[in-house]
């Protein structure tokens, strides 16, 4: 076995992968503003297209696309030959990527392509290619060297590939002024859909709230706190007129020993306790909360307390 330097080895590769990105600057011509302009001018999808490593890498950059307001889909060369330009309409921009250019899985799609007048983005390394040059616009990936020693491996021109998709997208987010509250739309399973989508009212806890009122006995709350599971008592006359928390009552034994056990809810509880609407964002809520150094916010609508919001 090769005796490696291993830290130098991942050294070389990150210099040359991040000069081959860098160089992609120099590379941009017209072409590229054309590809964004019929992009956005289109009414149909961008179909990303590509075999081996570029396809893998055309999958990343078609879910790019989609989750960041521009429809997009993955199709396999090999697929589309055997059925799947069924589902490419004229209205649809092609994206085609091949490192050489002359992919031949790829290259067999051109007839069919003109003949149903899609707009053809090449994405290659060699201008010179039968795809580059079939392609009504053409984004230059070439690289001078590729990160693997043998240069046979795709590695830097993966990356520049990659990097090139991630700056169509970016270009196509910011020409359509596209907004968090779009992106959470397409991810409303994440973190960000949750802040952003969901309201206090879809998360906040409703039933068996726990109320007590102004005169309760601290045995009294401490029952009513196990009863509800919120860590919270919640005080009530005709209104809302204060909270407790658990921290409250550790604190007033704290201080007062067995006496604490003589005083009423209204000694001790927190007045004017933060209140928001069950339509309130889950992100504004969250902000609130870390804003005020709390943990809990009651919910209220038509002056009543109907629900609990934590963390």
């Amino acid at each position: 076995m090769t005796s490696v330097d291993y830290m130098s080895s991942a050294k070389r590769v990150f210099a040359l992968e991040s000069n081959a990105v860098a160089a992609l600057a120099a590379r941009l011509d017209d072409d590229y503003g054309q590809a964004v302009a019929r992009i956005l001018d289109t009414r149909g999808r961008v179909i990303v297209c590509g075999m081996g490593k570029s396809g893998i890498v055309g999958r990343k950059i078609a879910a790019t696309l989609a989750s960041t307001g521009t429809p997009a889909f993955f199709m396999h060369p090999g697929e589309a030959y055997h059925g799947d330009l069924g589902m490419v309409t004229s209205d649809d921009v092609f994206l085609a990527i091949s490192n050489s250019g002359e992919t031949h899985e790829v290259v067999q799609l051109l007839p069919f392509l003109r003949g149903n007048l899609n707009f053809v983005i090449a994405m290659t390394g060699n201008r010179g290619s039968t795809l580059a040059r079939a392609a009504h616009c053409h984004l230059d990936i070439g690289v001078e060297k590729e990160a693997c020693p043998l240069q046979l491996a795709p590695t830097a021109s993966t990356t520049a590939t990659l990097a090139m998709g991630d700056a169509l997208a970016v270009t196509l987010m910011e020409a359509r002024d596209f907004k968090p509250e779009g992106f959470a739309r397409f991810h409303p399973g994440g973190s960000l859909g949750r802040r952003l989508l969901s309201t206090v009212g879809d998360e906040m806890a409703s039933s068996e709230l726990p109320f007590v009122t102004p005169g309760a006995k601290v045995m009294e709350i401490v029952s009513e706190m196990t009863r509800g599971s919120l860590g919270i008592a919640i005080v009530c006359d005709e209104t809302c007129t204060g909270l407790i928390t658990d921290g409250d009552v550790r604190r007033l034994i704290e201080a007062h020993g067995p006496h604490a056990f003589d005083k009423s809810a209204r000694d001790f509880m927190s007045k004017d306790p933060t209140m928001v609407s069950p339509a309130t964002r889950v992100g504004d809520a969250l902000a609130l909360l870390d804003e005020r150094r709390i943990t809990s916010l009651l919910v209220a609508e038509s002056g009543r307390i109907v629900g609990v919001f934590k963390k």
